[in-house]
């Protein structure tokens, strides 16, 4: 089973100076017990504020590790419908935030998500399997 790694988790281990490094790790370690890890671009993307160089970036998320898979459209779809319930049920962002398409992509694809913001993935994608502290 394949698991899409929220840029959070991401960042925990590659800074490895925050109190969530060792249960990013720990978690990371057995998703890819379980099966391939993957990312997609947006995750990529938020990963890569931490660096200069896309060899840097690409170093840090090699390829023989971490997949890389394309948002599926349908995800994109998906995204708009909980990005429009957020709304509803009070939300304030008035633009889709990248984790409604992150929660869409793992959902779309029956990807588990390993995040630490499991509150606002449970609440806009009820039936999606997340690993969360």
């Amino acid at each position: 089973m394949a698991t899409l790694i929220d840029s959070n988790v991401l960042i925990d281990v590659l800074q490895a100076e925050n109190e969530w490094v060792d249960w990013s790790a720990s978690m990371i370690a057995k998703a890819a017990e379980r099966g391939p890890l993957v990312i997609n671009p947006i995750i990529y993307g938020e990963v890569c504020l931490g660096y200069g160089t896309i060899e840097a970036v690409d170093s840090a998320l090699p390829l023989d590790y971490y997949q890389r898979e394309e948002l599926p459209w349908p995800a994109a779809f998906l995204a708009s419908r909980a990005f429009l319930d957020y709304r509803r049920r009070g939300g304030a962002r008035r633009s889709p935030l990248p984790a409604f398409y992150i929660g869409a992509h793992a959902a779309i694809a029956g990807h588990t998500l390993l995040t630490r913001d499991a509150r606002r993935y449970r609440a806009a994608f009820p039936k999606l399997r997340i690993i969360a502290p």
